[in-house]
C-alpha cells in the first residue's frame, strides 16, 4: 500500500513514519527529533520534484541500509568488536579480557564510585565506560536502527545485571546538581 509523505507529497510503498506521521526517507533525514519542531517542519511544504535528484542518489544508501538490517536480523555485528570481544572466522567471541566486562558492571552497580574513578580504574575514558555500560552486545544482542535483535554470539553478562546498571545510570541522569 502506498503512502504519501506529509511534507513533500512523495508517494511510495517505502515511506516511513515519525511521530505517527508518514514521511519519505529524504524528508526524514532532515526532520527534527522534537515533536513540536517536527510539526513546524512538516508544515513548511516542499515540492517533491525538488527532491528527485536526492531520491535518485539516496537509493544506493537505501540498498546498503537494507543489507545492514538483514545482517542485524541474523544477529551479526556490523561494526568492530566492542571491548571484551574479538572476531574470529567472522564471528564474535569473548576476547582474553572478557572477564573485565562483568567486573566493570559489578563495580559500577555495587561500589560507591564515580564514572570518572571507574573509568580510570579500568584505563578507559568516561565516554568509553558509558558505551560499555549501555552496550547490548554484552547481552548477546545486536542494536541497529533503534531495534534490538538476538545475536549469534555468547553474552558476557546477565540481563538482570545489565538492567540494574541501566536503572542506576538513569537515576544518575535525574540526580539534581547541588
Amino acid at each position: 500500500m502506498k503512502t504519501k509523505c506529509i511534507k513533500c507529497g512523495y508517494e511510495s510503498e517505502e515511506n516511513l513514519e515519525k511521530f505517527h506521521t508518514p514521511i519519505c526517507n529524504i524528508c526524514l533525514r532532515f526532520a527534527p527529533n522534537s515533536e513540536d519542531r517536527f510539526k513546524e517542519y512538516i508544515s513548511e511544504k516542499i515540492n517533491t520534484e525538488n527532491l528527485n535528484s536526492f531520491r535518485k542518489f539516496s537509493e544506493i544508501g537505501m540498498l546498503q541500509k537494507k543489507a545492514m538490517v538483514k545482517k542485524a536480523l541474523q544477529g551479526k555485528l556490523m561494526s568492530r568488536p566492542p571491548f571484551g570481544y574479538k572476531t574470529e572466522n567472522k564471528k564474535l567471541i569473548p576476547a582474553e579480557n572478557f572477564r573485565e566486562i562483568p567486573e566493570i558492571f559489578e563495580n559500577f552497580l555495587n561500589e560507591d564510585i564515580s564514572l570518572t574513578q571507574l573509568a580510570k580504574k579500568h584505563n578507559l575514558s568516561v565516554n568509553g565506560l558509558k558505551k560499555i555500560l549501555t552496550n547490548f552486545t554484552y547481552l548477546g544482542k545486536i542494536k541497529f536502527n533503534n531495534q534490538i535483535h538476538q545475536a549469534e554470539h555468547k553474552p558476557i553478562i546477565s540481563s538482570t545485571l545489565f538492567n540494574h546498571v541501566q536503572k542506576k545510570l538513569e537515576n544518575l541522569k535525574r540526580k539534581p546538581i547541588s
